[in-house]
C-alpha cells in the first residue's frame, strides 16, 4: 500500500491534486478540508489511502494522519462509500466529525449532503466506541481549539464558576451554535449554570 507521497504540487483543484514524485505524476482525490490545508509551497506531503475496486485503483490524499483515520473509519460503516466519506470530510473537519459521532449529534452528521437519518444513526452506532477507544473520551477537541470557547471559559471562571461546570455549559451552547461569538457563549451558558 502507498502510505504517503512527497513531491512537487503540479496541479491543485478543490477535489483533486497531482503530485510529481521523481517524474511520476500521482493523481489524488482530496476533500475540501485537505484542499484548504494544502500549503502554498510547491513541495507537499500527503498521507494516502489506496482503494482497490474491480474497475479502478483510486488514491485519496490527506494532509493529516488523523483525517485519513477518520476517512477509514467512515469507510468501515455499511452504506458509507469513499464518495460519502470524502463529502463528509469536505463539509466538516475531522475533529467535527469525531465530536459529532462521540456526542451522538445526528443533526450535524445529517447536515452533510447525501446522509440521511438512518445512515447518520448507523455511523454513530458503529463508530462511537471505536473513536472513544482510539482517541479517548475527551474528543471534544473542536471545543478546545475554539478560541471563542476559551475566552468565554476564562470570563466565566473570573465570575467565580468552576472550570468543569463552565466548560459543560459552553459545550452545551456550542453544540447548538458552533459559530457563536464569545458574548453569545457567555450569555447562553448562564442557562446551563
Amino acid at each position: 500500500m502507498i502510505a504517503q507521497i512527497q513531491g512537487r504540487l503540479v496541479e491543485k483543484n478543490p477535489t483533486d491534486v497531482v503530485i510529481d514524485c521523481h517524474g511520476v505524476g500521482y493523481f489524488l482525490n482530496i476533500s475540501l478540508y485537505t484542499y484548504s490545508q494544502l500549503p502554498q509551497s510547491e513541495s507537499v506531503v500527503l498521507f494516502t489511502q489506496l482503494l482497490v475496486r474491480e474497475d479502478a485503483h483510486i488514491l485519496y490524499g490527506f494532509t493529516t494522519k488523523q483525517e485519513r483515520a477518520v476517512f477509514n473509519l467512515l469507510l468501515s460503516v455499511s452504506g458509507v462509500g469513499a464518495s460519502t466519506a470524502r463529502t463528509m470530510l469536505s463539509s466538516l473537519s475531522p475533529d467535527q466529525v469525531r465530536d459529532a459521532i462521540v456526542s451522538e449529534d445526528i443533526a450535524v452528521i445529517q447536515s452533510v449532503k447525501g446522509i440521511g437519518a438512518k445512515t447518520a444513526q448507523r455511523i454513530v452506532l458503529d463508530l462511537k466506541d471505536k473513536i472513544i477507544k482510539l482517541y479517548g473520551s475527551e474528543t471534544q477537541s473542536l471545543g478546545s481549539s475554539n478560541t471563542n470557547k476559551n475566552e468565554a471559559l476564562s470570563a466565566l471562571e473570573t465570575l467565580g464558576y468552576a472550570r468543569k461546570i463552565a466548560e459543560k455549559a459552553c459545550d452545551s451552547v456550542l453544540k447548538i451554535e458552533p459559530q457563536a461569538s464569545v458574548e453569545e457563549i457567555i450569555k447562553k451558558a448562564f442557562k446551563y449554570l
